[in-house]
This record gives C-alpha cells, sequence and structure tokens, in this order.
C-alpha cells in the first residue's frame, strides 16, 4: 500500500533581463519609474520570510544595459561590480550566463562571475580545446530542510557568436542549448535523482505556444517549444532573452518569462507529497508578479549609491551643441523621411572607420534625440547597446538584400504605413530597420516583400550585384545579427574597438558644436 500524506512547498523566483537595472530610474529623463532590482528586492525579501524552501534563480543579461552598469565598467575598475553586489546581498541561489553577459569582454565577466556568492550555470558555453564549461558548473543541486532535493540545470541561447564581436568570445564555443539539454538532463536524474529538475535557459519561445505556430525564423536563436516538445524529465523551464511575460504549461512542462529590467518577477509554487519515502510533485503554479505597487528596497538603493551618484554626475556633463534640430518627436517619421539624428550617426560611423558607406538604427522608440545642449544622459538614451564598429566588405547584391530586410518592416495598413508584427511581437525589434549614408535608394512599401527597393544607387550609377563596397555597421549587424544573414562571415577590413558612446561623445568634444542636417539620399514611399 503507498504512503501518501501532506508534504512539502518549493517556491522558484526568476529574475531574467534585468540589465543593469538596480535604481527605479528612467536615466533619460531621470524620472522614477517601478523597476529594477531595488524593486525585486522588496519581493524576495518577502519570500524569504514566508517561505520555508525558496529558490531565487537570475536568468541572464544582468550586467549590461543602463548607464550605471557602462559607467562601472568604464571607470570603476577598481570596485566591485554593481549587480553583482545586490545579488550576493539578496542570496540569489543561482544565475545563467545571457548574451549580453560578453558584451564588455571576458575580463568583466570573469570578475563577475569571481565575485558572485552564488554559481553561474551554464552548461552548454564550453572552453573550445577542452570542451568543458567555461563557467562555473553545468548545474547546481539544493536539499531544503524539508527533504526536497531539487536540480537547476542552465543554458544560454547558443546564438550569441551571430552577435557577439569575437574578441569577446574567443576560445568559447556555444553548443547547442537543445542537444545539450537532453544530454544533461538524462544525466543528473540518473546521477542525482532531484524530486524535480529546473531548466534555467536564456531563451525563448520560436513558436506559439497554443498553436505551434512559428512566430520566428527558426535559426536556433530561441528553442524552448522544442525543449518542451523534445526533453523528457524538465518540470520546469524557466525561460528570458525575448522579454516577455509568460507563465503557464506546455506539454507538461511548467514554463516562466519575467519580463525584463526588473519590472516583474516569475513565480513558481510547486507542492510535493510522499510517495513510497520520495517526494513527488502534486501540483505546479506559475505566475507573474507585478512589481509597481510594491516599494524600492531602501538598503539595496544605500548598497550602491556611491556607483549611482558617480553615474548621474557622468551624466550630466555637457559635451557639445546642436544648431538646428536633432529631437526625435515621430519614431515612424523619423524611419520614413531622413532624420538629422540618423544622418549625424552615421557621419560619426563613417569618420571613424574611413569608410564612404554606413548603416545604423533608432535603437528603440523612446530614444529622445539631441537637445541643444547635448550630455552624455542623451547619448546613452539614444545609443543604448555597448556596440563597436565594423567595417565589411559586401556585394551589390548584399546590399540590397539588406535594404530588402529593413523594408519588411513597412505593412500598408487601410493606407497608412505601419509596423510589421514581426518587428513588434513578441518582442520590439526596431533595432532592425537600418538606415544607410553613401548611397541612393527608394523603398516602395507598396510593393510585395521583397521586390521594395526601387532604386539603388551608389555615386550616380546602379548598382550593379557584383560589385563590391565597404560598409561602417555596428558589430552585432556585422555579424548577421537580426536576420542580415547576408553580411554574416563577410571579409573584416577593420574594426575599431571603441564603443559608440564614446565615439559620439568623443565626436561633440572635438566638434563643440554640430549642425543638424539632412540630405536626402534616401525615401520611403507608400
Amino acid at each position: 500500500m503507498q504512503e501518501i500524506r501532506a508534504g512539502a512547498k518549493l517556491v522558484i523566483l526568476e529574475t531574467s533581463d534585468v540589465h543593469g537595472s538596480i535604481f527605479p530610474i528612467n536615466y533619460g529623463t531621470n524620472e522614477n519609474v517601478p523597476q529594477g532590482l531595488s524593486y525585486a528586492a522588496t519581493v524576495i525579501k518577502k519570500h524569504r520570510k514566508q517561505e520555508g524552501n525558496l529558490l531565487v534563480i537570475d536568468n541572464g543579461d544582468l550586467i549590461q544595459g543602463t548607464p550605471l552598469a557602462y559607467h562601472f565598467v568604464k571607470f570603476g575598475a577598481a570596485l566591485p561590480n554593481p549587480m553583482i553586489k545586490v545579488l550576493n546581498e539578496l542570496e540569489y541561489d543561482a544565475a545563467v550566463i545571457g548574451n549580453h553577459e560578453f558584451n564588455y569582454g571576458m575580463e568583466i565577466l570573469n570578475r563577475a562571475v569571481s565575485e558572485s556568492d552564488f554559481p553561474w550555470l551554464s552548461a552548454n558555453i564550453v572552453d573550445s580545446s577542452t570542451r568543458t564549461p567555461k563557467f562555473g558548473t553545468p548545474y547546481m543541486v539544493k536539499k531544503f530542510d524539508s527533504g526536497v532535493k531539487a536540480a537547476v540545470l542552465g543554458l544560454t541561447t547558443h546564438y550569441i557568436p551571430n552577435w557577439e564581436n569575437p574578441k569577446h568570445i574567443k576560445e568559447l564555443k556555444f553548443e547547442d542549448a537543445l542537444e545539450t539539454a537532453k544530454k544533461w538532463v538524462n544525466y543528473i536524474h540518473e546521477k542525482e535523482k532531484p524530486d524535480i529538475l529546473i531548466l534555467a535557459y536564456h531563451g525563448g519561445f520560436e513558436r506559439d505556444l497554443e498553436t505551434g505556430r512559428e512566430t520566428e525564423n527558426q535559426t536556433g536563436e530561441n528553442q524552448a517549444y522544442r525543449i518542451c516538445h523534445e526533453v523528457e524529465g524538465i518540470d520546469l523551464l524557466l525561460t528570458g532573452h525575448q522579454h516577455r511575460k509568460i507563465a503557464g504549461e506546455l506539454q507538461g512542462v511548467t514554463v516562466l518569462q519575467p519580463g525584463f529590467n526588473g519590472k516583474q518577477i516569475g513565480k513558481a509554487t510547486i507542492s510535493f507529497v510522499k510517495d513510497n519515502g520520495r517526494w513527488k510533485i502534486a501540483d505546479k503554479v506559475a505566475e507573474i508578479m507585478e512589481l509597481e505597487n510594491e516599494e524600492p528596497d531602501e538598503s539595496i538603493l544605500t548598497l550602491v549609491e556611491k556607483y549611482e551618484q558617480e553615474t548621474q554626475n557622468w551624466l550630466d556633463q555637457t559635451l557639445g551643441t546642436i544648431v538646428g534640430n536633432m529631437e526625435v518627436t515621430d519614431p515612424i517619421d523619423l524611419r520614413t523621411n531622413e532624420h538629422p539624428l540618423i544622418e549625424f550617426i552615421n557621419k560619426v560611423q563613417m569618420e571613424a572607420s574611413g569608410a564612404a558607406i554606413s548603416n545604423t538604427a533608432l535603437f528603440h522608440n523612446e530614444a529622445p534625440g539631441f537637445s541643444k545642449q547635448v550630455t552624455m544622459r542623451e547619448i546613452v538614451s539614444n545609443y543604448v547597446y555597448p556596440n563597436t564598429l565594423s567595417v565589411i566588405k559586401i556585394s551589390g547584391q548584399d546590399m540590397k538584400d539588406a535594404l530588402e530586410r529593413s523594408a519588411s518592416y513597412f505593412i500598408v495598413d487601410n493606407g497608412k504605413i505601419a509596423v510589421n508584427p514581426n518587428f513588434s511581437e513578441p518582442k520590439p525589434q526596431h533595432y532592425n530597420y537600418d538606415m544607410w549614408e553613401g548611397i541612393d535608394y527608394i523603398l516602395d512599401i507598396r510593393k510585395p516583400v521583397g521586390e521594395r527597393v526601387v532604386k539603388l544607387s551608389h555615386k550616380g550609377h546602379d548598382v550593379k550585384p557584383e560589385e563590391e563596397f565597404e560598409v561602417v555597421m555596428n558589430n552585432y549587424r556585422a555579424g548577421g545579427g537580426g536576420d542580415y544573414t547576408m553580411f554574416k562571415n563577410k571579409t573584416v577590413i577593420k574594426e575599431i574597438q571603441t564603443d559608440m558612446t564614446e565615439l559620439l561623445a568623443n565626436y561633440f568634444l572635438e566638434h563643440n558644436t554640430i549642425k543638424a542636417t539632412v540630405n536626402h539620399n534616401w525615401k520611403v514611399i507608400w
């Protein structure tokens, strides 16, 4: 006769894609916003008091994304990483490597890992020579006072080499996350015999959870749907990377994805009963906890107050003056009618690299542009990624294909131009629409996708498919990021290893006064 009795409860809290956010601040405006680890800390501490069995896990993209994080990397080398200080203080049990962890290079990442009081779980990022996990351990096991034994396996999207500066990931191999999951899940069950197996995966869902419909190109960047369908033995799948809010079930696997910037926390509550001397899962509940009605934890703010004050002082430095208007009032208008901000960024890229052709994007719809008196705050508010520049050699056909990829950003809806849902759902990808300098082109959105480039010329002559051009772009795009596969593995003519934010700041310091201009070398018609 089976022995069954009321048993135990385990609560798992997940943060993901925090992106350097501690203080509840929009650094572009300095307005308070309910986000960041100071808000998450309040909820985590409440649960520490209430729950006997608690696991707290960060799912990646932790150390990059705010001016505070950037300022620390550039000027705070002697200090501990502020993000790690906070996670240590909150007694996190584990963290997973995210793709943006590599943005500042291996030295910064290795320091962050070494300063952590918790393990970084990374089963599929291995040393290219030894094939052993490069950061920490593939998985962790924690046994609670109740006797419940939990195993947590960490995985990261293996698509990172398509985006990251090659110098930042030297001597690393990114093994297929799905195949790695199959191997390690079986191993953990056989060796550890856990009562619950949790997979923490810095990656997201490539298909609609309900219908199975493809929601993106099946590149392998996101594999959570396949993991749920093809890997036996996972009880809870923590995801991230896409900045979505997901709480539910897929193929019997409880799934979570807790938004971004510390605006939400993912929570899974697992109930166990004893069955023949073993804990068995009786029930699983997933939810997303919104943090907007919480209060920030003052002790966390005090812990990193020195970093914040130095960051604020740096952000308010005036670097130069704009003559004319470089402010952004309408992102759609900026992307359909040439804007001085984009022309200026392309101009800086061209001057820094020596290339005669350049492309760039408006990275997000909240980018403010530049006011009359330009500060570092405005630069980092507009250029939010720590990109460097690459000059690559491409063909005329590559150029046309890239413009067609950009042109697919638009649709015409009842005679009005709008954003293609593929660029806004499930994750906003406005940074994947490029605008070019050094060539002349027209995009006709009335035409089918793939046939929208109706004019493409260089120096007064139509661009021929076999012609070769040297083009400067950010390292993400040069690696093929954003499905610009035509740029992948092209000959690299030159790399400029200075961050674009620094190049923009230096340009203002050198020239002091900048005129807002447009030369009308491209347009979008519909």
